[in-house]
């Protein structure tokens, strides 16, 4: 059974940093993309950043560029997302997704349609 599991969600203060974590399992990490999409109350879900399966390379959305940093450890089938300067504009639900597709462009990397495995998401709350 597939499976991505989101932690390290909480409350924090504006300008504080946070570090989420998804598990997974189920599946052969090393394969598959990994992104981190958010949803805030009444929007959409928006692309947050991504670390591609071949190369292990980062990708941000402008929003959080410079603030956040996605790393993998292959071996622990493990991505974190490393929040820092968060403010009251990151407040979401943050979920972890997985796909198993190179996509090998940024408007790949950042469409939701495009992986097809997903976590339960982990509340973040950044308090002003």
């Amino acid at each position: 059974q597939v499976r991505l599991v989101e932690s390290g969600g909480g409350l924090v203060q504006a300008g504080g940093s946070l570090i989420l974590s998804c598990a997974a399992s189920g599946l052969t990490f090393s394969r598959y993309t990994m992104g981190w999409f958010r949803q805030a109350p009444g929007k959409g879900r928006e692309f947050v950043a991504a670390s591609r399966w071949r190369t292990s390379s980062a990708y941000y959305a402008d929003s959080v560029k410079g603030r956040f940093t996605i790393s993998r450890d292959n071996a622990k089938s493990t991505v974190l997302l490393q929040m820092n300067s968060l403010n009251s504009e990151d407040t979401a639900i943050y979920y972890c997704a997985a796909s198993s597709d190179p996509l090998n462009t940024m408007p790949g990397l950042r469409r939701s349609s495009e992986y097809g495995v997903w976590g339960q998401g982990t509340q973040v709350t950044v308090s002003s």
